[in-house]
């Protein structure tokens, strides 16, 4: 069964006339007749009945048109459907994202959700940023020269030590006191390494760092085996630590930090762009506000 013979025998039933309908399909009646047994013998069943000159659909062609005219449905839609996605644009965005790269997961996967034909071009190299790599939108805890930004979130680092540790049982530290302890730490081209290394600056020593990795997955898990402290990101990693870190506020000096998101400066938005920047607020929002946040801050 050919779809040429479907289209043919859909025609032939719409005029129940054999002759209006070669007229329509432009081939001649013999050729149409011809098609319309050929169809008949391969579903084994008549499909009109002749009345004097003119033919009528019987109980047979009616059912089968009915499915006739389905399928063409289904196909035509099929062919527009495939039309309209290679008239999509195919928008991208750059986007950099120096810290809370936890997030983009979700980031990628809801925006996209509402957006399925946008992609992402993804960096978390500042490297790439300072040579001139160009981007939309940077998640960051710096600012960053020449560009425009709004504050996402303020977050408070807090001291992440073994369940194990004598300092577990604390209910705040000064890191004046921790001098001798062992520090494990992010690598110095992290930017909450940088952050963090900003909190000695004026105290009389320089922390212990016995392990460093550019992975704070790592990080966390060197904690959690207990082999030193660590600083953690009180919002952002909030979701992936476990039940062998404690995490103890620090009372002096004041650990926080600030992310921002930032876009080139001058820039105007597309429509696109606008819908992220508006996506990525929201984002943020609902994690300061989160149940397990208010908890946190002892709300």
């Amino acid at each position: 069964m050919e779809l040429l013979q479907l289209k043919y025998f859909q025609i032939t039933a719409k005029y129940e006339n054999v002759t209006k309908a070669a007229g329509e399909l432009f081939i001649s009646q013999p050729a149409l007749s011809k098609m319309i047994r050929n169809l008949e013998t391969e579903l084994g069943a008549k499909l009109f009945d002749r009345e004097g000159k003119h033919i009528v659909l019987n109980a047979y062609g009616k059912k089968f048109l009915k499915r006739v005219d389905q399928a063409m449905y289904a196909l035509e839609q099929g062919l527009t459907e495939v039309k309209d996605m290679k008239q999509v644009k195919i928008e991208i965005i750059t986007l950099y994202i120096a810290v809370g790269s936890m997030l983009l997961p979700n980031i990628v996967r809801q925006f996209r959700e509402r957006y399925p034909h946008i992609r992402f071009n993804l960096t978390q190299h500042q490297a790439q940023i300072r040579k001139g790599m160009a981007y939309d939108f940077a998640i960051t805890s710096e600012i960053i020269e020449g560009s425009e930004q709004i504050v996402l979130l303020e977050e408070e680092i807090l001291l992440g030590v073994p369940v194990s540790h004598p300092l577990s049982t604390f209910s705040t530290v000064a890191l004046k006191d921790l001098e001798h302890e062992k520090f494990i730490s992010l690598t110095t081209g992290n930017a909450l390494r940088r952050t963090t290394d900003r909190f000695f600056a004026h105290l009389s020593y320089d922390p212990d760092i016995v392990f460093e990795s550019d992975d704070p997955a790592t990080v966390r898990g060197l904690i959690q085996s207990g082999l030193g402290i660590s600083f953690i990101p009180s919002v952002l990693w909030n979701k992936v630590l476990t039940e062998d870190i404690r995490l103890i506020p620090i009372s002096e000096p004041l650990c926080m930090r600030t992310i921002y998101l930032s876009w080139s400066a001058g820039k105007p938005f597309t429509d696109t762009e606008k819908s992220f920047f508006e996506f990525i607020i929201q984002l943020f929002r609902d994690i300061s506000s989160s149940p397990e946040q208010r908890i946190a801050k002892g709300d």
